[in-house]
């Protein structure tokens, strides 16, 4: 079973009724390991959804470029960018993109800073396959609920009541 430090700021139970993983999301898994990559590929085509896999931080940011992702399931220790700059720079351009760390090197530290650069999620590594598709889910849940308070909150910048 895959520990996991918990900082994330939300978190749906097992039982939560959110949006579920459809053809139409997309994921990017970014890890330098094939194996891992090809794990947690496996794992999230069991419910269907769009993949795309990179090696490494400047192929994720290459790749984002091109459409960017709902989801990214992202290594911290990869050659070249590590996961936080490619966290730090996902958020900047892309902040409707929820990024999930996976790491085999957790550290208090570490969770902290992922989670003050706007990560979902810090999972230590080894990860099952339904805790892949669980906090993957998690992210689409969080993404779902920000997107739908976007028009709350211009009306609300605008001077303007929801009634």
């Amino acid at each position: 079973m895959a520990r996991r430090l918990r900082y994330s700021r939300l978190r749906p139970t097992a039982k939560s009724k959110g949006p579920k993983m459809t053809g139409k999301t997309r994921i990017l898994i970014v890890d330098d390991d094939e194996v891992v990559r090809g794990s947690y590929r496996r794992s999230l085509e069991s419910v269907s959804c769009n993949i795309a896999a990179a090696s490494d931080g400047n192929e994720a940011l290459q790749t984002m470029e091109q459409n960017p992702f709902d989801v990214v399931l992202l290594d911290m220790r990869m050659p070249g960018q590590d996961g936080m700059s490619v966290l730090r720079t996902i958020k900047q351009k892309w902040p409707e993109s929820e990024v999930v760390i996976i790491t085999g090197y957790p550290s208090l530290a570490g969770a902290k800073e992922a989670v003050r650069l706007g990560a979902y999620d810090y999972v230590a590594k080894p990860v099952g396959p339904e805790e892949v598709i669980n906090v993957t889910g998690g992210a689409i849940t969080r993404k779902h609920w920000a997107l739908r308070r976007v028009p709350e909150d211009s009306n609300a910048a605008n001077g303007s009541c929801a009634v």
